[in-house]
């Protein structure tokens, strides 16, 4: 399954060349207009997506599926998220501390891919208070073994493997096959 994953720059729309991929993937703070923007120049069949920090409370709009505590099964693989960052500020869009993630997450299915907006604790964090990822997003990957972890908010391009999981993070756009 050819993935496009896109995080964090709104210059995408006009980055991302013309192109064929089933599945569009958004890890947050992009505008919907961007990214059904892209989904169309990438004639992609479906469009997931959580919010990010700097992202607006509305909902997203058609056919965006917003994947926040949601599951959705695509060709055969089972996707699943969260969106936001941790609370660095009083107040703001998808902000949370990290018992309220641990709380949510508790109970949430084992799925092949995680997208969120936040990394998890210790992978792909940034020397800022502000880009820190989830110990929660660590404990769910220990607990439940996502073949992919994706997630934006960190603003680098990086990949680490973390047991089992590829832990990817994007800024901008990235190309993706996935073996589902």
């Amino acid at each position: 399954m050819n993935l496009l994953i896109i995080a964090d720059d709104e210059l995408v729309g006009r980055s991302v060349p013309e192109c064929q991929a089933e599945l569009l993937i958004s890890c947050g703070d992009m505008p919907d207009d961007i990214i059904l923007e892209v989904a169309a120049r990438c004639r992609c069949r479906e469009i997931l997506a959580v919010r990010g920090n700097h992202d607006s409370s509305a909902p997203f709009k058609p056919p965006i599926r917003d994947m926040h505590l949601a599951t959705f099964q695509f060709l055969g693989v089972t996707f699943g998220g969260f969106c936001g960052s941790w609370k660095y500020k009083p107040r703001g869009n998808y902000l949370f501390e990290q018992s309220e993630v641990e709380k949510a997450l508790a109970t949430f299915p084992a799925v092949d891919v995680f997208v969120a907006h936040n990394s998890p604790r210790l992978v792909h964090d940034r020397d800022d208070e502000v880009h820190i990822g989830f110990a929660s997003f660590s404990n769910y990957i220990a607990r439940a073994k996502p073949k992919l972890f994706l997630h934006g908010h960190q603003h680098q391009n990086l990949e680490t493997i973390v047991g089992q999981t590829r832990v990817i993070g994007t800024y901008g756009h990235r190309f993706l096959v996935h073996p589902g």
